[in-house]
């Protein structure tokens, strides 16, 4: 009974991916509806000039965000689980974590509101104009995954035993080497989830990003999103297909390199 419960909840989650696969090599231009195999929705996609834009422009705010956002939530996290109870700690703590909890139509607006008051002072006060674009969308996704990470990262030093800190202080090792040597290589998983939760998001944010962006500011998820307001094609299709292969192979090299690294660690304590 558990197997079939299982295996109907995965058949409910995946049936109309696959089935929106399966359209992606049909030859009807109709999306939804099979005409015999084809590739033409690839050859479409691959050609069409602003939608590979779109996509780089999408990877390149994902890439910047989600370091920008593992170096401050990291920062973040650190500062909670190591600084004790420093005056403003649970502010602090609230302010890191809002994003978590805020709807993505609040922290838009709020965020919109903030880069049109820093635009109208920097042409005020210094004659700058400052255009809103991929600039402030990779801040907006930055911030939302900051707390991401430093949550991640509060939880993993919460964990660790302070033991191996206090031992290598004792044998006359600095603060930057203690964090260089032991405290990094330890919360080093958390950052890595961290950053890979944080360009997830942001490759897959559209309301935050549509408040923020500009003309020059369209990001992949806006795009497709836009693009489905006058129906769906079978581009929109292939490009599902493609970025669902695209995840597989990132999957399947994750699970090869985590599988290597077990082995190495078990020959080693073998």
């Amino acid at each position: 009974m558990s197997r079939f419960g299982l295996a109907l909840g995965l058949g409910f989650l995946w049936a109309p991916i696959l089935l929106l696969v399966g359209y992606a090599f049909s030859a009807d231009r109709i999306p939804f509806q099979w005409g015999g195999f084809s590739l033409r929705w690839f050859v479409a996609l691959a050609a069409d000039d602003r939608l590979r834009e779109a996509a780089w422009l999408s990877l390149r705010i994902a890439a910047g965000a989600a370091s920008l956002a593992v170096l401050l939530g990291g920062l973040a996290g650190w500062g909670l689980a190591r600084c004790g109870a420093f005056r403003g700690r649970a502010a602090f703590g609230a302010l890191a974590g809002a994003p978590l909890v805020l709807p993505e139509v609040v922290t838009g607006l709020s965020l919109l509101l903030l880069f049109v008051l820093v635009q109208g002072a920097a042409e005020a006060w210094a004659g700058w104009r400052l255009d809103r674009g991929a600039g402030t969308i990779l801040l907006a996704h930055a911030t939302i995954g900051l707390a991401y990470v430093a949550v991640l990262v509060q939880a993993r030093l919460a964990g660790l035993d302070r033991g191996l800190e206090e031992a290598a202080a004792d044998l006359g090792a600095g603060p930057f080497t203690i964090f260089r040597t032991i405290t990094l290589p330890l919360i080093a998983p958390s950052l890595a989830a961290g950053w890979l939760l944080a360009f997830t998001l942001s490759l897959d944010d559209v309301v935050v990003a549509s408040f923020v962006s500009g003309p020059a500011g369209t990001t992949l998820p806006m795009l497709v999103f836009s693009a489905l307001k006058i129906g769906l094609t079978p581009e929109v299709n292939a490009l599902a297909a493609v970025i669902l292969g695209l995840a597989g192979v990132a999957l399947g090299l994750a699970g090869l390199i985590l599988a290597r690294i077990s082995a190495r660690q078990a020959n080693g304590t073998g």
